[in-house]
C-alpha cells in the first residue's frame, strides 16, 4: 500500500501499524509514518497517511479498498525524546450512534539515564464518510519523569489517565472524561541506605467537550 501511495517517500516500518479495527469485520486500520526530509539533524518531523482499508473478501491485498483516509502532515516530531512505538487502540470510542472512532497511542522514550523520561499521548480519529477527522490530538496518557544522581539522591513523578465516553453532547459528539492521577517518590541516602518517601497521590478529572473540530484539552483551551 505504501508503494502504490507514496512510491517516493521512505516508510518507517519500525513504526508502522498494520491492524484488524476490532468489532469492524473485514476492517483494517493502516498507519504509514514517513519522515519528511530536511529540517534540523536533531529533529525529525513525521507526516502520518491514516487509513481505514476494507479487506477484499477472498483475502486479496491487491483489491483491498480504502474507505476513509487522512494524510496527517507532520504530526509527530522526534528530537531527543524517541518514538519508541505507534499502537492502535480499539476500544470503543463511540461518540455519536453513527460515528464510532479509533486511537494511536503514541510512546515516547528519553535517552537520559540521570533524568528518566516517558510519555504516552492519545490522538482519537473519526471517519466521516471517505475522509478521516482528527478530532483528539496528542492528549497526554501517562507521563513518568524524575531527577537523581544515578546512585539514590532523587525525586521521580508519574501521571496516569484513563478516558471514558459520557451520554452528555457537545456539538454533536459525546463529551469525554479525563481522569488522572498524579503520584511521586523522594530518595534520600541515609548512611548506606537508599530510602524511598512516598508522597500522597492526587487525583482529578476534566470533562472534554468537542467544539465542532476538536475536544478542548486542558493545554488547548489554555492556549485559546
Amino acid at each position: 500500500m505504501h508503494a502504490k501511495l507514496h512510491p517516493k517517500r521512505t516508510l518507517d516500518h519500525e513504526r508502522a501499524v498494520c491492524e484488524p479495527w476490532r468489532g469492524s469485520p473485514g476492517r483494517f486500520i493502516v498507519v504509514l509514518p514517513m519522515p519528511q526530509s530536511g529540517g534540523d539533524h536533531d529533529t525529525t518531523r513525521f507526516d502520518l497517511d491514516v487509513l481505514v482499508v476494507q479487506q477484499a473478501d477472498n483475502g486479496n491485498t491487491e483489491r483491498a479498498k480504502i474507505v476513509s483516509r487522512l494524510l496527517d502532515e507532520g504530526a509527530l516530531t522526534e528530537d531527543a525524546i524517541r518514538i519508541s512505538e505507534i499502537r492502535l487502540d480499539t476500544a470503543r470510542y463511540t461518540l455519536a450512534p453513527d460515528a464510532r472512532a479509533f486511537g494511536l497511542r503514541v510512546i515516547y522514550q528519553g535517552s537520559s539515564r540521570a533524568n528518566p523520561y516517558a510519555r504516552e499521548t492519545l490522538t482519537l480519529y473519526l471517519p466521516q464518510g471517505q475522509k478521516l477527522a482528527k478530532v483528539l490530538d496528542e492528549l497526554e496518557m501517562m507521563l513518568e519523569r524524575g531527577e537523581w544522581d544515578t546512585n539514590c539522591t532523587g525525586s521521580f513523578e508519574t501521571r496516569r489517565g484513563t478516558l471514558s465516553v459520557m451520554r452528555a453532547t457537545s456539538n454533536g459528539l459525546a463529551d469525554l472524561m479525563l481522569r488522572q492521577t498524579r503520584s511521586g517518590t523522594r530518595n534520600l541516602l541515609q548512611g548506606d541506605e537508599c530510602v524511598t518517601q512516598e508522597r500522597p497521590a492526587t487525583f482529578s478529572s476534566t470533562v472534554l467537550r468537542f467544539d465542532g473540530t476538536l475536544y478542548r484539552t486542558p493545554k488547548r483551551a489554555a492556549r485559546d
